[in-house]
């Protein structure tokens, strides 16, 4: 009995991580493309898209902080 439970439990593991791995995949492969195209489309580049990040990134944390 207890082996059967054991084996139910690492199943159903083993299938939630197969799932996070997924979409954690499908999510990347989709980033990926997005910057790609921004890139062909509108010649903007990673390092552009990084700086943005940071710079929104800094000013919500101003506006969150107050300063």
């Amino acid at each position: 009995m207890i082996l059967i439970l054991t084996l139910l439990i690492a199943w159903f593991i083993f299938t939630l991580l197969v799932k996070v791995i997924k979409t954690t995949v499908k999510t990347a492969f989709l980033v990926a493309a997005v910057i790609v195209l921004l890139q062909i489309g509108y010649n903007i580049s990673p390092l552009d898209i990084l700086n943005y990040i940071i710079q929104f990134s800094q000013s919500l944390s101003e506006i969150i902080g107050g300063k």
